[in-house]
């Protein structure tokens, strides 16, 4: 349109809706198929053997007690024959320690390992799935089930037990977690009377709901957005690090084609396309796209794709466990696991086992029991009957063992030193107990000032012997 008086064009504004653009891409959920294959029987094995020990293990008994429990009331750890005190915090930050350097070396030699066998996320990830699996069947029913409305009967008592058996796998879990530091048995009378403690229930219903919505609902959310594992795995990769990868050389061009063709005569590669590297992975990428952090190393593409080679009659490893050296330079097998064995890799196997047989010879020789000497500081150097010298000390005496223990003490470092109260001491199993101990000396024993002695421990039932030291004051 034109204005009459300034005989210009004018453009008319015209008002739209205002649009609601979102920042976040909308979450689709995955679906995975299920897949059979080596790498896909080493998870379920992993699965296995750690949920056995999980669940099973708070159930055995050693001797009058249960075989593992991490009792925080009384401070103390029991592992089997093992008895171990806050005073024994270097033996957690052993283990933390070699934890550490086991995830080092795995993720060095072959990637996320850890994340794709034995996680617990993965483990529990694949129960809930199985579950899951046998209550709407497989992929394509899934999505079919997902598809109806709510108010379909056949959809509404499938999610109803899908869902029961999820929050009582959950709770079981819960349960049982809580069961390495409870008493396992008390715990299960205590729960079927309903008289529970209130940080009992509050664990039990936190780790049972952890488990049902991690395992449940997030799943692969879990490995993308939470863990920082995932994040910082480059820094230990290298480029003879085996990391599930596609062959593109050999793949590509990709292309449909039936099982008679010749993919040369048809200028093909080996990959017929059919997705099912995508529907079977957990995290939803596709592997051959190269290598994405989102990759979680579970190796479920590299069996699918070799039933789908199988079928084909093609040759085996499209998809497979190799390094990015190996493909570039075309290696053989053998070629390729010598130059996984790099020096980075027996320098951490080297630490790692010099720092196990370390821990485990500690283990294997500390003393099963503990003392603690303090000077009483209340008390100064006196003279008593006899014109002897007496210094007051309070002893801490700790029995590790399960069994009642004899100690005797002595005491070293000066001329005609000696005891004067007694210097025998029974301790229950596991009992600790502070008693005063008096020690004499000869008023002349030594020049004014403080002189260094021993206390010298030793256990009369079991062997062991144990030196404390501290000092003796004479006065002026």
């Amino acid at each position: 349109m034109q204005d009459d008086k300034t005989n210009k064009k004018v453009i008319p504004i015209i008002e739209e809706e205002p649009k609601m653009v979102s920042l976040y891409q909308a979450h689709v959920k995955i679906q995975p198929k299920s897949v059979k294959g080596f790498f896909n029987n080493w998870r379920w094995a992993m699965v296995w053997v750690t949920q056995i020990v999980f669940y099973c293990l708070p159930w055995i008994e050693w001797g009058q007690r249960q075989a593992v429990l991490f009792d925080l009331g009384a401070r103390r750890f029991y592992i089997f024959g093992l008895v171990l005190y806050p005073q024994d915090f270097i033996y957690l930050t052993g283990i933390l320690v070699i934890s550490a350097l086991s995830l080092f070396l795995f993720t060095a030699v072959a990637g996320r390992l850890w994340c794709g066998y034995a996680c617990p996320q993965t483990v529990y990830s694949e129960i809930f799935m199985w579950i899951e699996k046998k209550v709407e069947g497989d992929r394509s029913a899934r999505l079919r089930l997902d598809g109806e409305s709510i108010t379909s009967g056949n959809k509404l008592w499938r999610k109803t037990l899908k869902h029961f058996l999820w929050i009582v796998l959950a709770l079981w879990t819960g349960f049982t977690f809580v069961g390495y530091f409870t008493p396992i048995k008390e715990l299960a009378v205590e729960f079927a009377q309903w008289n529970l403690g209130a940080w009992e229930i509050f664990w039990v219903f936190f780790y049972a709901f952890a488990t049902y919505g991690n395992a449940g609902f997030m799943r692969e959310q879990v490995c993308l957005h939470m863990c920082p594992y995932a994040r910082f795995q480059s820094a230990m990769f290298d480029k003879d690090t085996l990391i599930v990868t596609y062959d593109e050389e050999r793949g590509e061009p990709r292309g449909a084609r039936s099982k008679k063709a010749d993919p040369k005569a048809l200028n093909l590669g080996s990959c017929v396309d059919c997705s099912l590297c995508v529907q079977v992975c957990p995290t939803g990428i596709d592997i051959r796209n190269g290598l994405q952090y989102q990759c979680i190393g579970c190796g479920a593409c590299a069996d699918v794709c070799d039933g789908v080679m199988d079928k084909l009659g093609y040759e085996r490893g499209l998809v497979r466990y190799t390094t990015e050296h190996a493909m570039q330079n075309k290696w053989t097998k053998a070629q390729t696991w010598r130059h996984v064995f790099r020096p980075r890799v027996l320098v951490y196997t080297s630490i790692l086992v010099g720092i196990v047989v370390a821990m485990l010879v500690s283990l294997a020789t500390r003393t099963q029991f503990k003392v603690n000497v303090v000077r009483d500081r209340g008390v100064m150097a006196r003279i008593v009957d006899g014109g002897k010298l007496e210094n007051l000390y309070q002893l801490q005496v700790m029995n590790a063992t399960e069994k009642t223990q004899r100690y005797k003490i002595t005491v070293k470092g000066l001329p005609n030193l000696s005891i004067s109260s007694d210097n025998i001491v029974t301790l229950d199993s596991t009992q600790q107990r502070k008693l005063a101990v008096r020690v004499q000396a000869p008023y002349d024993v030594a020049a004014p000032g403080t002189h260094e002695i021993h206390f010298e421990i030793d256990a009369l039932d079991s062997e062991g012997h144990l030196s404390e030291k501290t000092v003796f004051i004479v006065p002026k």
